[in-house]
């Protein structure tokens, strides 16, 4: 199943083969809060969101009746990300009022409040073995990553990025790199032990908003507010392809097309009509003028 978030107070599952939608979920005494962030538990039993001013709710999507059960319900933050851990026994969320919370996942209790940031935690994820956590962030237009001790609550490692603030994390299978995904639309490779960035890749036209590894540990995918979601080798950083819905108007051939302004077929290839080169070339204004 696939969650989605539909409106204030509801999120559907779909069936991730067919599309077909199976259900609406909501909190039929809180009809106005807001969901953001949704996070599956590993056994696929449980489905975790954050809220607007409410905390964070978990629901058994496997139970006849549906319930959700809360995290501290009365928490004065958006939480806008969540992740279970890889064991499934507990469950980080990340505060706009910058801390990271962590909880019981069997019954919401606050097991750890990490302070640190100098902004609003906008990204949380474990490393592969659960034994650290990672949350990113940002303030007054520059970047920060804390890496935490998952017992503890130390923080282990911090990550300046120097242009945007972190929206998206993903760890790579070994657990000693990171990657980011910014509010500049770039994704950066990160050597956890050095602090140092190794790698940088230009990925989407604005905020880079999810970052997921493949089962393999062999691909990145990364998605932003441009629509496609591009897929990258995770060792080279090469890009490998681009996944992209169909727009209104894609491979419609304007070709030879008469009458047309510069500004309309501007308008009509970004919503994906092509255009031969030769005959872009003889449109423009500045061939035009030799005639």
């Amino acid at each position: 199943m696939a969650p989605r978030w539909q409106r204030a107070g509801q999120f559907r599952l779909w069936d991730a083969a067919t599309g077909i939608c199976l259900e609406v979920i909501g909190d039929r005494d809180h009809p106005d809060i807001l969901f953001w962030g949704l996070a599956w538990s590993p056994d696929g039993n449980l489905l975790a969101c954050g809220t607007y001013l409410h905390g964070v709710q978990v629901w058994n999507v496997t139970a006849t009746a549906r319930s959700g059960r809360w995290a501290s319900r009365q928490l004065p933050t958006w939480i806008r990300r969540v992740a279970f851990s890889p064991d499934g026994t507990r469950l980080v969320g990340g505060g706009d009022d910058g801390h990271v919370y962590v909880w019981d996942a069997a019954d919401g209790t606050q097991l750890q409040r990490l302070a640190g940031h100098h902004g609003g935690v906008t990204s949380v994820a474990w490393s592969p073995d659960g034994t650290r956590l990672a949350s990113g962030g940002g303030s007054l237009g520059k970047g920060e990553v804390f890496v935490w001790d998952a017992s503890t609550g130390a923080c282990l490692y911090t990550l300046n990025e120097p242009s945007g603030s972190v929206y998206a994390l993903a760890w790579n299978p070994g657990g000693a790199g990171l990657l980011t995904g910014g509010s500049d639309g770039r994704l950066r490779w990160w050597d956890v032990h050095s602090g140092q960035c190794i790698r940088v890749r230009e990925a989407h036209q604005g905020i880079v908003q999810a970052l997921k590894v493949s089962p393999d540990g062999s691909r990145l995918a990364s998605c932003g507010n441009d629509g496609p979601i591009r897929l990258w080798d995770l060792e080279s950083g090469h890009a490998l392809s681009t996944l992209r819905r169909d727009r209104p108007y894609e491979r419609l051939t304007i070709t030879g097309i008469q009458g047309l302004t510069q500004a309309e077929i501007a308008t009509l290839r970004a919503l994906g009509a092509v255009q031969d080169e030769a005959d872009e070339q003889s449109n423009r204004p500045e061939q035009a003028a030799q005639f």
